[in-house]
């Protein structure tokens, strides 16, 4: 029986940012859902700004980019009648580190499309009409042996269940997912046609009225398609009814200005109930839980699909890194390490943006921008309380820190700020120059793909550079030079080199090198663009240390020795 490194069951957005992440490393992965086809839902409404990053880093933000839309200004009613439009991005625009500042609209079945299309380019599909039905550790516990429905079992080095809030993958493990359903806070959704040209379709249009709601978004890439959701019909008794085309109909004819016939088509109907739930764990041995089958949530705020795609993205290095040997299995502990706390920060902070916008609605002119903060952007998501988030003090020492408190590191900076990054912390971005082609670029295109970046600032990290290239350039770490305009570079340090011409890497990294009075610095940022470590160019052992902790043993542990001086 052939064995699979990661067999992932689940094919929504969290599944197939996995499946790519693993695929480009060389896993073999493979990666099941148990829809017959491929499910056509329009449920999430698009990637956040840091979701964008993630996907840039994939290769396929620029598709994702041209098949949706920016975010829409909102224009509220009361009593059919408009009385306010916001736009929460009015005052937001890119800046040299974060050049998304906001996210982008687009139909869930879109974006699974696109990354069906990349990961298809790795030689890998979707096994569709696949149901897990068990799980049980192999002997040694060296593999995972999978049960199908048709009665097949097959075998995998690691399973990640992506698949959902009912997952099958979860209750196999027998992991509770302890929380809260509010029963009396509901909506239905859908998919529908309106009459063409019946609203304008550069605004997202919010009716909320006493008796209640509906909201109707435009769906990117269709000339008559919308996202419905409302307040649900409710019988004699006060009741729910469930979602009907009809009953769409009679919402909009009763809420809006619109007649019901306007209404020409009603689909993927369901309705939604605000489920606030965590699993107790992320991990049982060598089987994983990522996005909803991991944690739910209040949908104030757009985080659902966003935490999945961002759990994905924090798992996918750790296991590459594991099984192509460079990393010991410990390192998967830091995933349930790093993103259970963010996963309970999103449940409390989702559930205080629907607090505020059931406050908003009240109010004539309230709506959803209430649910929009700088948090929701997921730009502010950082693990300084991490095991892999040491100062360089620490990181060739035992007895590492007491860690900081999960909840003050989810976070973004205040308008007017500058705060230097800290090891845990989101990479800067930063517009730079190919010291050889010329080409401009950017830091976080530099950081793309599966391989931890070393950068080197001011003339004492050529040294530094050196040694790491020696040591772990085939083990996936990539050595790059960071030049202010000013500096010589005629010898360059080995690997790439980029100039930073207008000072903003420098800036953002807190270096001063641009100067020529900062200190030369090396700067590790991991594969999922989180700052890894940050150290003087002369402490090896710092450099070695963290290195080491994601990438094995150097080829010659000598080869640090020389750094500074120092030796461990």
């Amino acid at each position: 029986m052939g064995v699979t490194d990661v067999l992932i069951v689940g094919a929504g957005p969290t599944g197939l940012v996995l499946a790519c992440d693993l695929a480009r490393r060389g896993a073999a992965v493979r990666i099941v859902d148990r829809s017959p086809v491929p499910p056509r839902t329009s449920r999430a409404k698009g990637p956040n700004a840091r979701s964008l990053e993630i996907l840039d880093d994939l290769g396929v933000a620029e598709e994702v980019l041209a098949a949706g839309s920016a975010p829409l200004p909102m224009l509220k009613y009361r009593d059919r009648l408009p009385v306010a439009e916001t736009d929460p991005w009015a005052d937001s625009a890119p800046s040299p580190d974060t050049p998304y500042d906001r996210g982008r609209l687009i139909a869930q079945w879109r974006l699974e499309e696109i990354l069906r299309d990349r990961l298809a380019g790795y030689g890998v599909r979707v096994e569709l009409g696949r149901e897990v039905t068990g799980l049980a550790e192999g002997p040694g516990g060296r593999h995972v042996d999978v049960t199908f429905a048709e009665g097949r079992t097959e075998r995998a080095r690691y399973v990640v269940g992506c698949d959902g809030a009912h997952s099958s993958v979860r209750k196999l493990l027998g992991i509770g997912f302890e929380g809260t359903t509010a029963e009396d806070q509901m909506m239905v959704c859908g998919d529908v046609d309106l009459a063409d040209g019946a609203l304008d379709r550069t605004r997202w249009h919010q009716w909320f009225d006493e008796d209640g709601a509906v909201m109707l978004c435009p769906i990117p890439g269709t000339r008559t398609g919308w996202w419905f959701q409302a307040g649900p019909e409710r019988d004699g008794r006060g009741r729910p009814l469930a979602p009907t085309a009809d009953g769409f109909r009679r919402l909009l004819a009763r809420h809006t200005a619109l007649p019901g016939p306007a209404l020409t088509r009603a689909e993927l109907l369901s309705t939604y109930r605000v489920n606030v739930r965590m699993a107790d764990r992320f991990r049982a041995g060598r089987v994983f839980l990522a996005g909803d089958a991991a944690h739910v949530h209040a949908v104030a705020g757009g985080l659902g699909m966003n935490t999945g795609i961002q759990d994905a993205f924090n798992l996918g290095w750790k296991l590459g890194l594991v099984l192509a040997g460079h990393a010991g299995p410990e390192l998967l502990d830091t995933y349930e390490e790093e993103r259970l706390p963010v996963a309970a920060r999103t449940l409390d902070l989702t559930s205080e943006r629907l607090r505020a916008t059931l406050e908003a609605i009240r109010r004539p002119g309230g709506g959803l921008d209430a649910a929009i903060t700088s948090d929701t952007t997921g730009l502010g998501v950082g693990y300084r309380w991490s095991s892999l988030a040491r100062g360089h003090a620490e990181a060739g020492q035992a007895g590492d820190s007491s860690p900081e408190a999960p909840d003050a590191e989810v976070r973004t900076a205040r308008d007017g700020e500058r705060p230097v990054p800290r090891s845990g912390d989101r990479a800067p971005d930063a517009p730079c120059v190919d010291a050889v082609t010329g080409a401009r670029t950017r830091l976080h295109r530099v950081f793309a793909g599966p391989r931890t970046t070393v950068l080197g600032f001011g003339p004492g990290s050529a040294a530094a550079l050196r040694e790491v290239a020696a040591a772990y350039g085939d083990a996936g770490v990539r050595t790059c030079r960071v030049y202010a305009a000013h500096e010589d570079r005629a010898a360059s340090a080995p690997g790439e080199a980029f100039v930073d011409d207008e000072g903003h890497a420098a800036a953002a990294y807190g270096r001063g090198a641009s100067d020529g009075t900062g200190t030369s610095t090396v700067v590790v940022v991991r594969p999922d663009h989180h700052l890894g470590l940050s150290a003087p160019a002369a402490d090896a052992r710092s450099v070695h240390a963290y290195l080491h902790r994601l990438h094995g043993a150097a080829r010659s542990a000598e080869r640090f020795s020389g750094i500074g001086g120092r030796r461990r």
